[in-house]
């Protein structure tokens, strides 16, 4: 991938280079996340800065007071995220700045989002409808009690030899395929698949995150599977931090969650530019119970 070209950009007495987010120092990307009380460790943001790019806003000494990413998938669709400005220019127009970047470079693509409350005026202004809301849970995990598998169905840990029925499993319930990210993630996870007469039928990751573990994407086609699916990994970090961020606000899926000890700590909306992101409801075949997280979704 080439460079992003420099650019500059005037904010009343801020004087801000608007440059390729690879060339920001990552502790200065770490600290800007730290500033508006984000989770994301430097191992975190160094995943994301493998998966994508984007753009940085650095001061005349070099501190990094603002960031916007994107990651391009298949068929033409691509998620925005890590769209940070620094408390000080939150009121200055800054985040509108580097979403037009962002724009300008996903030119043809239609995207999707997850925003905050605090962003969502600006996303709406800018032509984003939304489509869901994420609830994000944390908490100490509790064990699960014991469950009993669906009529027919294995359970077992997913290897790399599982990736291709995983990929086409999760572009059936995401809606795009992203093979490449998904490779990348099953690198960083562990991850358990249940089976139906030897096919996969659900599936969910876990990997480190923030301040302990995150659960996804987990993919299912109904609350039973994705139970089933989730249970294992909340059996495995009980009595330690766990998150899973879910459309599933009601019924047995958020159920079982609230059981095991993961509240409902935030919300964000789920918003798209051009076609669609998610599934419209009632239709049949997979869909997404957790996202990998709310940047890539």
């Amino acid at each position: 991938m080439t460079d992003l070209p420099s650019s500059s950009l005037q904010l009343d007495s801020f004087a801000l280079r608007i440059t390729d987010i690879r060339q920001a120092a990552l502790p200065a990307l770490h600290a800007l996340s730290l500033s508006v009380g984000w989770p994301h460790r430097a191992e975190d943001w160094q995943i994301v800065l493998q998966l994508g790019r984007g753009i940085a806003a650095l001061d005349d000494i070099g501190r990094v007071l603002g960031s916007a990413m994107w990651f391009p998938q298949e068929d033409g669709f691509a998620t925005v995220g890590m769209v940070i400005t620094s408390p000080r220019l939150q009121a200055q127009g800054a985040g509108q700045t580097l979403m037009r970047h962002a724009l300008r470079e996903l030119d043809g693509y239609d995207l999707g989002l997850n925003s905050t409350r605090a962003a969502k005026r600006l996303y709406l202004s800018m032509g984003f409808q939304p489509e869901a809301t994420v609830y994000q849970c944390q908490g100490e995990a509790v064990a699960p009690p014991a469950l009993t598998l669906p009529a027919g169905c294995t359970l077992r840990r997913l290897t790399e030899a599982d990736l291709p029925a995983l990929s086409a499993l999760d572009r059936a319930a995401w809606g795009a395929g992203r093979a490449g990210l998904l490779a990348q993630l099953m690198a960083l996870s562990e991850g358990v698949g249940l089976f139906r007469e030897g096919a996969l039928s659900a599936f969910a990751l876990c990997r480190p995150f923030g301040r302990g573990h995150v659960v996804g994407p987990l993919v299912a086609p109904d609350a039973a599977e994705a139970i089933a699916v989730f249970a294992p990994h909340v059996a495995a970090h009980a009595g330690r931090f766990l998150r899973i961020d879910t459309r599933e606000g009601v019924g047995p899926f958020a159920e079982f969650v609230a059981r095991c000890g993961l509240g409902v700590f935030d919300t964000v909306t789920t918003m798209s530019l051009g076609r669609p992101w998610l599934a419209r409801p009632g239709k049949a075949g997979p869909r997404s119970f957790g996202l990998v997280s709310q940047t890539f979704g």
